[in-house]
């Protein structure tokens, strides 16, 4: 038994917090004690004197898939007090895994002789076997299921490619898949038709399945984004999510009022479920995102052989330094060559700058946008990260402020050490929960509804029975932490800092908390 003794439990419903004790027996919370003075006994006593007692917060948008294999301690999740992520987002999850399909680059290369798996139900065992120390809602991708059905080629499905799909689809889904993700402005995804989404919703919905979406586009024509989002609903009756809700582009930023007026109507509709958001105001995806559309055809092997070929390369070079972008707002991330990790955490202006130290030391010309670019993509075999500072600050207070706003961190688990410690991660691996929960106190969103944002309203919303509030014969998914000191230190150039604040977490009545002796990993693979 564990007793977590004199905190102010804030139970994640929404309601006045209270002092109180919260008693924990195995995997439950066995009682709720208002004022204190639970039995004591011979049980474990975890004084929460000062600090806020919250359900464990839920990470509604995640994509640590592979690295819960690789990394199954999380600490840079449960730094932030988060117990469950849900993963397999933006279209991209580690299985179903066969023909040409591929995982992202990092994933692939740093799992080795880890990657064991081929089915949904062999990648589940092998999170299971790894014993994360967090749990884990898994989504199957479209991209994934597409590249696995029909490669990456860029043209609609054939019916029998379709079928191939569903079938991988429902097989996931049986095998204790949440349902499907998209993310139709990456490869292959975006070569897909409407019906083919629509074809595979219906699948997934059959089977009591849910859906999110990154959508076709979140700038120029989100507006008529967001309306294929709720044709597809109608279409198929899902449970829909719009992933990372977001107006990309200046051009773009005077488009948020219809945005979110048009969600809140699909929302009090039943049409939409609502949407996540980082509290970011950089996108973070890979730096060749940035190339032509026919540069990017085939994915990065096919990208490989264009940048090695000369009259090709030539042609991305000359249409990247005639596009508008601006090369001040696009900074390179996590980079693997050892003359690209020098880059880390600058921006492409700076990068191509004449006065930069990078040239002056190796008394070498400075080069334009394009031709900096394909270096570093050619030298990192196309798997360059990069951060894109497009959206604006008063759009995400107003974001932010819409009450079906959830935290999704966007971002894989990391960790400052081994293999993940080589890479330069976006700040919200990091930072997500203190920063959200910041945002939403600085926008008057009072304790308790800010808490219920990070705990039970993603836990309904995705249908996670028994998490999200702290009450009797809920599991014990609990985060000790001091209000006043919960904060994130991470930045685009120091981005492996963990969150602050911190106190105690446990994970099905189990204590997780980094440094702590008597921690153990009870995270568990969760099922609808």
């Amino acid at each position: 038994m564990i007793i977590i003794a004199n905190g102010t439990i804030v139970d994640g419903t929404g309601k006045e917090s209270f002092p109180g004790d919260v008693v924990v027996e195995g995997d439950r919370i066995a009682d709720v004690v208002r004022g204190g003075m639970a039995t004591r006994g011979d049980a474990e006593v975890i004084d929460a004197r000062g600090c806020l007692v919250t359900p464990g917060f839920v990470d509604s948008h995640a994509h640590s898939d592979a690295y819960l294999v690789l990394e199954p301690d999380a600490p840079s999740k449960l730094a932030q007090g988060v117990t469950t992520e849900v993963n397999g987002q933006c279209g991209g999850s580690a299985a179903p895994r066969y023909g040409e399909a591929r995982l992202s680059s990092d994933w692939a290369s740093l799992l080795g002789e880890r990657l064991t798996w081929r089915s949904f139900a062999e990648y589940r065992a092998a999170v299971e076997s790894a014993k994360p120390a967090i749990n884990t809602a898994v989504f199957v991708g479209h991209n994934t299921l597409r590249s696995s059905a029909m490669g990456y080629a860029a043209r609609p499905a054939e019916p029998d490619e379709l079928k191939r799909m569903q079938r991988l689809l429902e097989e996931s889904l049986d095998a204790g898949a949440w349902g499907l993700t998209t993310g139709l402005i990456y490869q292959p995804g975006r070569y897909s038709t409407n019906e083919e989404v629509v074809a595979l919703a219906k699948a997934a919905a059959a089977k009591g399945g849910f859906y999110a979406t990154h959508m076709r586009s979140e700038g120029d024509q989100i507006l008529e984004a967001i309306e294929e989002v709720i044709d597809l609903v109608k279409a198929s009756g899902i449970r829909a999510e719009i992933s990372h809700l977001k107006t990309s582009g200046e051009r773009n930023w005077h488009k948020i009022d219809a945005v979110l007026g048009r969600i809140d109507r699909a929302v009090a509709d039943g049409l939409l479920l609502g949407s996540d958001r980082y509290p970011f105001c950089a996108a973070g995806t890979d730096l060749d995102i940035v190339l032509p559309d026919w540069a990017q055809e085939g994915a990065a092997p096919a990208e490989m052989a264009r940048l090695a070929d000369p009259e090709a390369r030539a042609r991305i070079v000359a249409e990247l330094d005639a596009s508008p972008r601006d090369w001040s707002q696009v900074m390179i991330g996590g980079a693997w060559h050892p003359e690209t990790k020098t880059l880390c955490g600058k921006t492409v202006a700076e990068l191509c700058d004449p006065l930069c130290p990078l040239w002056q030391k190796n008394k070498s010309s400075a080069i334009s946008p394009g031709e900096l670019i394909c270096r570093i993509l050619e030298l990192d075999r196309c798997r360059t990260g990069a951060f894109f500072f497009g959206m604006s600050e008063a759009n995400l207070d107003k974001i932010l402020a819409r009450e079906w706003i959830v935290p999704g961190s966007d971002a894989s688990l990391r960790a400052p050490w081994g293999p993940l410690g080589a890479d330069h991660p976006h700040p919200r691996a990091y930072g997500t929960m203190p920063e959200f929960y910041r945002r939403l106190r600085a926008l008057g969103v009072p304790r308790e509804a800010a808490v219920a944002r990070m705990t039970s309203v993603p836990a309904r919303r995705f249908g996670i029975r028994g998490r999200g509030t702290i009450e009797r014969g809920a599991f014990a998914d609990i985060a000790v932490w001091s209000e006043s000191e919960f904060r994130s230190p991470a930045t685009y150039t120091e981005p492996h800092r963990f969150a602050e604040g911190m106190r105690h977490v446990l994970v099905n009545g189990a204590v997780a908390t980094l440094g702590a002796a008597a921690r153990r990993n009870a995270g568990r693979f969760l099922e609808r």
